[in-house]
């Protein structure tokens, strides 16, 4: 019998064996009293999945979706149905405050309340596999089972929006009764405000009569838009993009009505896959940034300009700044189609964006950029080392800098708890910085993905 003490990031209870060996032990739950079968031993630690539960959490909850579990068959697309959200966020608040502690050597002035939102139907982003099962003779579209390559036998799913879980029996079926059922593996799925975006990822070129069903299924589900790719993410286009329709496809875009702004998007760029906590997520992170009309403001890590344009509607100049000459065009394009949109509101401030190597960033290229007063940071799950590194350097220099000067205040926003944790580290305790304020942002309900915000004052 094992006494469950902990959990760790990807929700398995950790136990200690009388010698101080380490237990890892899915599927149980912190003060619980469980036996576990065991199935990888190490010199140092054992894995194994519970079995019988003798003592049970007051934490642990039925998971709300049937195809939720442990053991052969099961979905793998979320660890943590079992624990009620709350404690899920609290627990992916420990581990941000152990990262900083321990990797960045950091505690925040301040920990702030989680970003939360709703636990089923969040998610508008997903790649789901596709597979005919030859024994079977059906086809299989959702998630792969837990620790597996095959695909679980999935009849809804509850942490996607409602419309979506109910397309996938008749997604199944159109599949299944297509010439190239076996030679499409991939589904992309893409929620817009208006447009669900199908991006159907095929091995071979599609007949004519597989193309007619697909069309035929976009009719029958009204909101559905179908998208072909047939190699790498270049090659995806709209259906019949080339042969003009009666009427035009509505376009895919997200709102941040708070401050006025659509955000146009193709189905396979990178937009958050939790869009209500997106809108959240935005707000708070301009009310601790509180750029003023005087001051410059530089996005790093613009994307398509999540960040960029909401600021742009406070601050006085707003510089983006992207790895790809080709998002930093579909940036502008975003900011000058809202510019054009904005009617009887005030108009957007002076926005530009270029394209820099942001993980080659140097003191002198940092320099060439020019000041800002304040910065926004949303780096990818590898931080902003480079970036943090060259402020760094230069916040160290005894020589005065004018006319370039450090931002007084750092937003950054982060989907990686160690990354951030070690860009903490070298502004908290090299740049001259201290961090105000933490906090963890659930865009993920279920799973062990950390998504946070973290702020930096100059002392």
């Amino acid at each position: 019998m094992l006494r469950i003490e902990s959990l760790d990031i990807e929700a398995q209870g950790i136990a200690h064996l009388p010698d101080g060996k380490v237990v890892f032990v899915e599927g149980a739950l912190p003060f619980e009293l469980v036996s576990a079968t065991i199935h990888r031993k190490k010199s140092s630690f054992e894995k194994g999945v519970v079995t019988t539960i003798h003592r049970e959490s007051s934490q642990r909850v039925h998971p709300g979706c049937p195809h939720f579990g442990l053991h052969g068959g099961a979905c793998g697309g979320c660890k943590m149905q079992h624990l009620h959200v709350a404690a899920q966020v609290a627990v992916k608040q420990r581990v941000l405050e152990d990262n900083l502690w321990h990797l960045g050597k950091v505690k925040p002035e301040t920990v702030a309340r989680p970003i939360e939102g709703p636990a089923w139907g969040y998610r508008y982003r997903a790649r789901l596999s596709v597979r005919f099962v030859r024994k079977k003779n059906e086809v299989l579209i959702g998630f792969h089972e837990r620790k597996s390559s095959y695909v679980a036998d999935m009849r809804e799913c509850k942490v996607l929006p409602a419309h979506v879980s109910a397309l996938l029996l008749p997604l199944r079926a159109l599949l299944g009764s297509m010439d190239a059922r076996e030679t499409c593996p991939q589904i992309e799925l893409a929620c817009g405000d208006d447009v669900t975006a199908l991006v159907l990822r095929h091995l071979e070129p599609l007949s004519a009569g597989d193309m007619e069903k697909l069309r035929t299924f976009a009719r029958e589900h009204s909101s559905v838009q179908w998208w072909l790719q047939s190699k790498g993410p270049d090659t995806v286009c709209l259906l019949d993009a080339l042969t003009p329709l009666s009427s035009p496809q509505p376009e895919l875009s997200y709102g941040l009505p708070d401050f006025g702004i659509t955000m146009p998007f193709k189905p396979t760029d990178f937009t958050q896959v939790n869009p209500h906590i997106n809108r959240v997520l935005v707000a708070r992170a301009l009310r601790l940034l509180d750029a003023k009309p005087q001051e410059r403001v530089i996005d790093w890590f613009c994307g398509l300009g999540n960040f960029t344009l909401p600021i742009a509607t406070q601050a006085g100049q707003v510089l983006g700044i992207e790895g790809s000459a080709a998002l930093v065009r579909r940036s502008q394009e975003n900011y000058e189609k809202n510019q054009l949109a904005r009617g009887s509101l005030a108009p957007l401030c002076k926005t530009s964006f270029v394209a820099r190597d942001l993980f080659e960033m140097t003191p002198d290229m940092l320099m060439q950029d020019g000041s800002a007063q304040k910065w926004l940071v949303d780096p990818p799950r590898e931080g902003a080392f480079a970036l943090v590194q060259a402020l760094a350097e230069l916040c160290q220099k005894s020589q005065p800098m004018d006319p370039w000067q450090p931002p007084r205040r750092i937003v950054y926003v982060s989907c990686n708890p160690a990354t951030l944790a070690r860009d903490a580290g070298l502004l908290v305790n090299v740049a001259g910085y201290r961090c105000t304020m933490a906090g963890v942002v659930n865009m993920f309900p279920h799973t062990a993905h950390v998504e946070s915000i973290a702020v930096f004052e100059l002392r």
